[in-house]
């Protein structure tokens, strides 16, 4: 049974053969057809299928630089420094004033507001207040100025010293049988600043102070001390 099995195998696969030897096939050779003939990419079209970055245009406007931020400096000066020009000085003053009729320690506030035009010269106005603990027949001695002048200063990194002329008038009110309660007032001085800020100094300042109060001419000093604020 199995040698009948076996040639009825080979049987069957001979009559497949034939069979396959005798079909045509229907689809013509690619190679004959239309379709081989067709190119669908061409080697010299490489380059216009590439990107590329464009070539910058020499004509055109270059755009502006980013501006390089500028450090702030610890220290701001003036002039061709680029510091502030006003000033606002608020100080403590103590006056000694001597006169045929009286003699007082006066202790009031001391203000001035200065305007530099230039690296080194200023116009400068001040008004001063002083006021006597001691009494003169039972009143106090109170003197009240307002003068305008010039300064002159150097403009250092944190030391700016000074000098400065101011001329005005002052009233001085105490009861007094000499009169002569109103007087020319004059002052002239040096000081020096401390900038602990851009913006804020210290300030110590002695003056010579003239006045001319009971037809007498009196030549007294001042100590100031206080801040100045620069804007």
């Amino acid at each position: 049974m199995g040698w009948m099995l076996l040639v009825g195998m080979a049987c069957g696969v001979s009559a497949q053969e034939n069979a396959a030897q005798g079909r045509t096939n229907v689809a013509g050779d690619f190679s004959d057809s239309s379709a081989s003939q067709v190119t669908l990419f061409t080697p010299n079209e490489t380059a216009a299928f590439s990107i590329a970055t464009p070539a910058p245009d020499a004509s055109a406007t270059p755009l502006p630089a980013a501006p390089t931020p500028t450090p702030h400096p610890k220290y701001v000066f003036f002039g061709d420094r680029d510091d502030y020009r006003w000033q606002l000085g608020v100080g403590l003053e103590f006056m000694r004033f001597n006169s045929s009729a009286f003699d007082a320690n006066l202790w009031g506030v001391n203000t001035t507001l200065t305007y530099y035009t230039n690296t080194w010269f200023a116009v400068e106005g001040s008004v001063v207040t002083g006021f006597g603990p001691e009494t003169f027949n039972q009143y106090h001695a109170k003197i009240f100025g307002g003068m305008g002048g010039i300064r002159l200063g150097g403009r250092r990194a944190r030391f700016e010293p000074f000098g400065h002329a101011l001329v005005g008038g002052s009233h001085l009110q105490v009861q007094t049988a000499e009169g002569g309660r109103n007087s020319i007032m004059a002052q002239a001085g040096v000081g020096v600043d401390y900038r602990v800020h851009s913006r804020l100094s210290l300030r110590g300042e002695g003056d010579w102070v003239y006045t001319t109060y009971f037809s007498q001419n009196q030549n007294n000093f001042q100590i100031v001390g206080g801040i100045v604020l620069h804007f």
